[in-house]
């Protein structure tokens, strides 16, 4: 697995100071677009994304949904308006949680997940969204997961992650600036999340490998960026000012579509499922 010094703080802050360029960029969807034709629009592709993970987690009219990492809301509003499900997202960005809270539609909670205090077996899914990568302890964060679970309830994880045998120029040029500019504590493998599910003590249902439906993502935003940095004083001068440290994301964003070029990035969908019966949860590290 790939390792960065980055904390829960540098996350929020990262979240914090790129936002007015998130939201110009992703828009409500701070998340990948899934296109399964290759004719769908963006905005078209990201719902798409969101409902894929609706029909992994079997979600339905009145489930109980926790959304780990839930960005401005855009996913939850989703599922209650087409699934007429009950959500709750958690963030521990300020702004997206205070932009999430302005357009309703949810529940929204501001803090960290491995902090969270919702009870156990709270919920009938759980999902995460591209959120596993930005927690500093990714076992303990799906242990919690597991332990909010309801017996019988789902869990789907979207993570990107590192190919199996990435070349060492990928770690070095692409996985690792990725992680570190990015703010993403580290880029576990297939194998690393196989084996934090399992030691959860969730049993795994299918693992969707979404990399080519996924990735054009990358030029679509490149390409935003290029326009808006012409079109938007303001992004312009956050890109060329020296003071903001996290400016260095528009260069990530073509690390990102070359590292899925080269297969060293892989875009992952993993279900798992909590057996009925199970034993209480004992939360790790409390």
């Amino acid at each position: 697995m790939i390792h960065t010094d980055t904390t829960g703080n540098d996350v929020a802050a990262h979240y914090d100071e790129l936002d007015p360029f998130y939201r110009s960029l992703w828009g409500e969807h701070v998340h990948h677009g899934l296109w399964e034709t290759g004719r769908e629009s963006p905005l078209a592709a990201v719902d798409a994304l969101s409902r894929h993970v609706a029909k992994r987690a079997e979600i339905k009219e009145g489930s109980r949904v926790c959304d780990v990492g839930c960005g401005y809301g855009a996913t939850a509003r989703l599922l209650v308006s087409e699934y007429n499900a009950r959500v709750t997202g958690i963030t521990i960005s300020p702004k997206q949680h205070a932009a999430a809270t302005a357009a309703g539609g949810a529940n929204f909670v501001l803090g960290d997940w491995l902090e969270n205090d919702f009870p156990s077996e709270t919920f009938g899914a759980v999902i995460a969204i591209e959120s596993t990568e930005h927690l500093p302890d990714v076992a303990k964060g799906i242990h919690e997961m597991a332990r909010v679970l309801a017996p019988g309830g789902r869990l789907v994880i979207c993570a990107w992650m590192a190919g199996s045998s990435p070349r060492p120029w990928e770690r070095r040029h692409l996985l690792e600036p990725i992680c570190r500019e990015g703010r993403l504590v580290g880029m576990g493998n297939e194998e690393d999340y196989r084996r934090w599910i399992a030691d959860a003590g969730l049993a795994l249902q299918s693992t969707d490998d979404l990399s080519a439906k996924v990735r054009r993502t990358w030029p679509i935003c490149i390409w935003r960026t290029i326009t808006a940095f012409f079109s938007d004083a303001e992004l312009r001068r956050f890109l060329l000012s020296d003071h903001e440290r996290n400016r260095v994301f528009a260069i990530t964003l073509l690390r990102i579509w070359l590292a899925y070029l080269t297969g060293a990035l892989r875009y992952t969908v993993f279900t798992a499922a909590k057996p009925t019966g199970s034993a209480e949860f004992i939360p790790l590290g409390r």
